[in-house]
């Protein structure tokens, strides 16, 4: 097997440009309009979605290594890092870590790429981690850095790193190429683009002992970010858990050859469907603010607990939708009152109704927004 870091053209990465041009204007487009949108949001809405954003992200992305966060405990972590109102609550370390992480993607976005961001990242990541030999600082182990699966007797290689001696000169190359292909560099390169090299030039280097992947997604995330002028808060590795087995296998194809026109296909349909996911959160906050402001003064406390409930939810909906014993179990109402509160707020075009008797369920009265799939066809048309 010969991976694409041992062949002669390794790292001139070559790809069809053509095929991604109009991927590439749809995305500085909507970035554009959501730009536009976040001006309309009040402080209070601009602020949670800023939390909610980063909180996502960071969750997603360490869901896709196989670890599960608490969603309370990493948004009273990004809180505490903006010097936010918290709960107190005590945080583990993994969650700290990658909260400190993301925050300081977001605050340094702009700042060139530098093998100290990289460390401490690192450092932040791996925070309470006691089985790794080398944290803040490239792997050292003698023994293959390799992405196995299946069982110990046949395991499958699905990918080989460089050796870790020659870790330290590509990962000098890698930072030089990063920064020189920014908006402000030498050769500039489109976002999209840039962001889906980056994420797989830096995986196929693989320079950490643990924690690439993450890495490499915020270094995407960083990528996007600079050529666009502002935190773009889009949900890249949301939707890529969304589309993880196709992640995965997109990422070991293109492991094997540095023409990376499909993977930069695959990786920008990914950016543009994350975009659109960020888009239909905004909208909902407008949506949001537009209904409470509506129904300001004309629910009771029972009903506007239940309605704040509900919209925490965001634009995905109230998962099976709300039930009078929902209702019950959120505002303590008995079954009588909680059936009037009900009716009331489909009255009050605050809440729809579907089903009828015990089967009734109820949804916030916005409109929900599914985000479409994308994909790029032969011709770069978006499908």
């Amino acid at each position: 097997m010969t991976w694409n870091w041992r062949q002669s053209d390794w790292p001139n990465f070559t790809w069809d440009a053509a095929r991604l041009r109009k991927a590439e204007e749809q995305f500085l487009l909507g970035s554009g309009m959501f730009s536009g949108a976040i001006k309309h949001l009040g402080d209070d809405d601009r602020e949670q979605l800023t939390i909610e954003a980063i909180s996502t992200e960071a969750l997603t992305t360490s869901e896709i290594e196989g670890e599960i966060l608490s969603r309370a405990s990493v948004q009273s972590s990004v809180r505490r890092q903006f010097g936010l109102a918290t709960d107190h609550r005590r945080v583990k370390p993994a969650e700290q870590g990658i909260a400190e992480m993301m925050v300081s993607l977001y605050r340094s976005f702009a700042d060139p790429l530098s093998e100290d961001l990289l460390f401490a990242w690192h450092t932040m990541l791996t925070n309470g981690r006691r089985d790794l030999e080398n944290i803040g600082q490239y792997r050292t182990d003698r023994e293959p850095m390799q992405v196995v699966s299946g069982s110990l007797h046949a395991p499958r290689v699905h990918f080989e790193a460089p050796p870790s001696e020659a870790v330290p000169k590509e990962m000098a190359l890698f930072v030089k190429w990063f920064n020189h292909t920014a908006p402000n560099g030498g050769d500039p390169l489109p976002a999209l683009t840039r962001a889906g090299i980056a994420h797989l030039y830096f995986e196929s280097i693989h320079p950490f002992e643990d924690g690439n992947g993450r890495l490499g997604r915020a270094i995407s995330e960083k990528a996007l970010a600079q050529s666009v002028g502002h935190p773009t808060l889009t949900a890249l590795a949301a939707t890529m858990l969304i589309r993880r087995k196709a992640y995965y296998e997109a990422l070991e194809v293109a492991n094997k050859d540095n023409n990376l026109t499909p993977w930069l296909c695959w990786f920008a349909s990914i950016g543009m469907e994350a975009q659109k996911r960020t888009e239909a959160q905004v909208e909902f906050l407008l949506d949001k603010t537009r209904l409470l402001d509506r129904l300001r003064g004309q629910l009771n406390a029972r009903q506007e607990k239940a309605i704040l409930r509900m919209l925490r939810e965001g634009p995905e909906g109230f998962r099976g939708g709300l039930s009078a014993g929902n209702y019950v179990a959120i505002t303590g109402a008995s079954p009588a009152t909680a059936t009037r509160d009900l009716a009331d707020l489909v009255e009050k075009k605050a809440l729809y109704r579907q089903g009828e008797r015990r089967h009734a369920r109820y949804a916030i009265a916005i409109g929900l927004r599914p985000v479409p799939r994308v994909v790029i066809d032969s011709h770069g048309n978006l499908v």
